[in-house]
């Protein structure tokens, strides 16, 4: 979501939910973080970043979508380090590439974040999952998880906007567009989801295990492999695949442009302003390209915005999980 489509008043409401959830799962995290888990939280964090960056086309449409991630990585990690390590992507995303806005950050990390990882990962993921982790049941729960999940997301843009009383969005038309194609994204998300879970779960499956059961994983268990993929797939996604990116517009974006007739909202205050100043100053590579490249961008500037965004949540993903894990240690010591 851009600054434009909400008030300073929901934006700050939906801020504090989303600080007070963070806070929440950090303090809930108990030793599930151990050391070898941290690198999962960087390396998937990483990945997400990546394949964000990739929109593909919704058939006869003119629209495209790309994952949230958020129940990808509730699988990788747990509820708790998922949260927290979508919440770095989102933040990477907003303040070095203008990608969203900085008062709508409280709102994308609640409706990518907090409602797939703290709301649909307990109560639809993990019980579809039960009777223990096969194929089969994890690919349902993905696909169930991910559509229901972006389904609640995308209401959650709606009633978002109707609060802030953008007149521009009458809440009939904008939900009857904003659903239905979210519904098509979140079945494409779904499956792509459901394919890196059970790569990583033919892989090493302890990793998806221990996230269930919040547990850490053994020392004898080797995450070299799992890792070493990951990476590269998030090198190929970031740094090549990104440049093939849909041109169409993604799913909001479509559903603003049937409803306003325009993408470009307009919103004036100082809130705004100062929000933009901010994202001016700290956004090196707007619209993940280089300052100078133009309306177009360039290929190169892309390449060289998906590693260094994947590589920049990496570090942060990995940083908080860490300070973390020793927080957490010292306190038990």
């Amino acid at each position: 979501m851009a600054d434009v489509l909400i008030s300073p008043a929901v934006g700050g409401v939906l801020w504090a939910a989303s600080a007070a959830s963070a806070t929440y799962a950090t303090v809930k995290i108990k030793n599930e973080l151990g050391d070898k888990k941290i690198p999962i939280m960087a390396v998937s964090g990483a990945f997400v970043f990546a394949a964000q960056m990739i929109n593909f086309t919704i058939p006869g449409t003119g629209s495209s979508g790309h994952i949230g991630g958020g129940i990808l990585l509730a699988g990788l990690l747990g509820p708790f380090p998922a949260l927290l390590t979508i919440a770095a992507v989102l933040a990477i995303q907003c303040l070095f590439f203008a990608d969203g806005g900085l008062l709508a950050l409280g709102c994308n990390i609640f409706n990518m974040g907090v409602i797939p990882t703290l709301i649909i990962y307990p109560l639809l993921f993990k019980p579809l999952l039960t009777k223990g982790i096969k194929l089969s049941r994890l690919s349902l729960a993905s696909i169930v998880s991910v559509v229901v999940g972006l389904q609640l997301g995308a209401f959650g843009v709606v009633l978002e906007t109707l609060a802030s009383g953008i007149t521009a969005l009458p809440f009939s038309v904008f939900v009857l567009l904003m659903q239905p194609i979210h519904l098509a994204i979140g079945i494409v998300e779904g499956i792509i989801t459901a394919a890196v879970l059970g790569f990583v779960y033919q892989m090493r499956p302890e990793i998806l295990e221990t996230s269930e059961q919040r547990v850490p994983l053994g020392t004898g268990v080797s995450i070299k492999k799992p890792l070493i993929a990951l990476g590269i797939i998030t090198l190929l996604v970031g740094g090549l695949l990104s440049i093939f990116a849909s041109a169409y517009p993604d799913g909001l974006e479509w559903a603003m442009e049937k409803t306003a007739g325009t993408t470009e909202l307009e919103a004036e205050g100082p809130a705004f302003r100062q929000a933009e100043a901010i994202q001016e100053a700290t956004a090196f590579m707007p619209d993940y390209n280089f300052r100078d490249a133009g309306e177009d961008g360039s290929a190169i500037g892309t390449t060289v915005a998906g590693i260094v965004g994947a590589a920049f949540t990496a570090l942060l993903a990995g940083a908080a999980g860490f300070v973390i894990y020793k927080v957490k240690r010292s306190k038990a010591a």
